[in-house]
């Protein structure tokens, strides 16, 4: 029995030990408690992504469960067609799941991803949001955060360009269940793995996913940079069920988005005096979204009223 901090038992591992993911990757702990909750009578869909390597190559497989790997813009075209032919056959409790990343999801696999919502096909995709194109020599994203450095954003020509609201968008397409994640919120994170599986249609978790070479941190700050991305409001936690907000955890002591971003190497330019403003033009979009948020929860409460 393998213990997961205090509040977590997992009774039986449902991944193989050697995976090949970075140290201080969210990847291996991510499928970690999702592979404990759903059990191996599942069937993941991996698109290119860190994840298609971290679970190596054929015949290798970390998971105990049937990994599909595939194109870089296909993953919920080819859950699909495993989804159809897994109930032809009779297995409709078999869940089959997507692993994306966010190039995967945000950009390239986004017409796919659409088109799948939009059918309300019966999977659950997973998006690993670490902010840029990682396995590939990061490469800015539509989800990589304003101020930040990549390779493709270098030194003064850092991101300028604020990240596509993905679970807005996703939201909008009317499915049954949308929301955020954290691996430093771990009940949290596993209680909407369990309500998703629970509900019909197509369900999405984003969860925010730390990358030390990509975010330039120490291995050992994953889980504190990640917890600082909750309580600064840079990544907020909530849920869209049926079209309804729910904010799932209201920071008790809110602190400034710069003692997260300062942990990070991507956004260290900032810190440098011309540049201050930088840190203050993401602090007041990061308030402007926390209202946002608020009044869509308030606005679904006022409506059901």
């Amino acid at each position: 029995m393998g213990q997961i901090n205090n509040n977590f038992l997992i009774a039986e591992e449902k991944v193989f030990s050697g995976a090949l993911s970075c140290r201080g990757c969210g990847w291996s702990l991510l499928v970690r408690h999702l592979a404990s909750i759903l059990g191996e009578n599942t069937v993941y869909v991996v698109p290119a992504s860190c994840f298609s390597i971290i679970a190596g190559p054929y015949p290798l497989n970390e998971l105990k469960g049937n990994v599909v790997h595939t194109v870089f813009a296909a993953a919920p075209a080819t859950a699909t067609g495993i989804r159809a032919a897994l109930d032809r056959q009779g297995k409709t409790d078999t869940n089959v799941v997507v692993l994306a990343g966010d190039g995967g999801t945000f950009d390239i696999g986004f017409q796919s991803l659409s088109g799948a919502a939009t059918r309300g096909e019966e999977m659950l995709y997973i998006c690993n949001n670490n902010g840029a194109y990682m396995n590939t020599g990061i490469q800015s994203s539509t989800a990589t955060p304003y101020g930040a450095v990549t390779t493709t954003n270098p030194s003064a020509n850092f991101r300028k360009i604020w990240p596509k609201d993905l679970i807005g968008i996703i939201a909008a397409h009317n499915i049954p269940y949308v929301a955020t994640a954290s691996l430093a919120f771990l009940k949290d994170y596993r209680e909407k793995i369990e309500k998703a599986i629970s509900l019909k249609g197509f369900k999405l978790l984003m969860i925010d996913g730390p990358c030390p070479p990509g975010h330039r941190t120490e291995p050992s700050q994953s889980i504190e940079v990640t917890r600082l991305a909750v309580e600064s409001n840079l990544f907020p936690l909530y849920e869209v069920e049926y079209g309804k907000y729910k904010i799932n955890h209201f920071p008790k002591n809110k602190v400034q988005v710069e003692e997260c971003l300062k942990l990070q190497g991507r956004f260290k330019h900032l810190f440098e005096e011309d540049k201050k403003s930088t840190i203050e033009e993401i602090q007041n979009m990061t308030d402007f979204n926390w209202k946002k948020l608020k009044l869509l929860e308030k606005m679904n409460a006022d409506l059901a009223n």
